[in-house]
């Protein structure tokens, strides 16, 4: 299907692309959200990390979306959207410099495009961090690389999320159990939201997923 390009002009940048000795996180926002939310989490994440934070093509709701709500009900959007979404990321990604290692952030929406750049490209995108986020319905050929490698995978969610449905947190559960080295954390004050202790924790998690990548690298 036909999707709209990422505008590369409104990709909000923590230093300039970088190169191989770069640690590159791409952050993507929730639905009728922007490239600022998960931006403002720059400061709590180590500060020789690379970030992109993405703004996702459709415009809805006073702000913009990866899969638009007409078609696609909330935690089980459309395959062929989803990855057509993907394609449109994947096509700015190809055109960035080389970097040492890149992992993926996205908040609900952004939390499911997560999962799927690493489903789509298993050997590209090391680790993930998906925030209220769930993993699409639909099977790729990347699935059978997660089974066997388990990338690492932050998954922060709140007890008290209404926004998501339990259908897709136990889907999401049990492709995690099965494709993903998952470190689950269920937050009791938090609906669909980013804040307090996850931020710590999702920091720490970055902050240990970019140690590793240098140490790989000078081992």
């Amino acid at each position: 299907m036909k999707y709209p390009p990422l505008d590369p002009d409104a990709v909000l940048w923590v230093h300039s692309p970088g190169g191989p000795d770069s640690d590159l996180l791409i952050m993507m926002h929730g639905w009728s959200y922007d490239e600022r939310h998960l931006f403002a989490l720059r400061a709590r994440l180590p500060q020789e990390l690379t970030i992109a934070s993405l703004r996702a093509p459709t415009a809805e709701a006073g702000g913009y979306a990866w899969f638009p709500s007409s078609g696609n009900p909330i935690g089980n959007p459309r395959a062929e959207v989803a990855n057509a979404a993907v394609d449109s990321v994947l096509a700015w990604y190809d055109a960035l410099p080389r970097f040492r290692s890149v992992g993926v952030m996205g908040f609900s929406q952004g939390g499911a495009m997560a999962l799927q750049l690493m489903r789509r490209r298993p050997a590209e995108f090391g680790f993930g961090v998906q925030l209220g986020g769930f993993v699409v319905a639909d099977a790729q050929p990347g699935d059978r690389q997660l089974a066997l490698t388990r990338p690492p995978v932050f998954w922060g969610r709140g007890a008290h999320d209404s926004v998501i449905p339990r259908s897709a947190i136990l889907r999401t559960a049990e492709f995690s159990a099965t494709h993903l080295s998952v470190d689950e954390r269920v937050y009791g004050d938090l609906g669909h939201d980013v804040a307090g202790e996850e931020v710590r924790d999702l920091s720490a998690f970055v902050a240990d997923m970019v140690l590793r990548a240098g140490a790989t690298r000078n081992g």
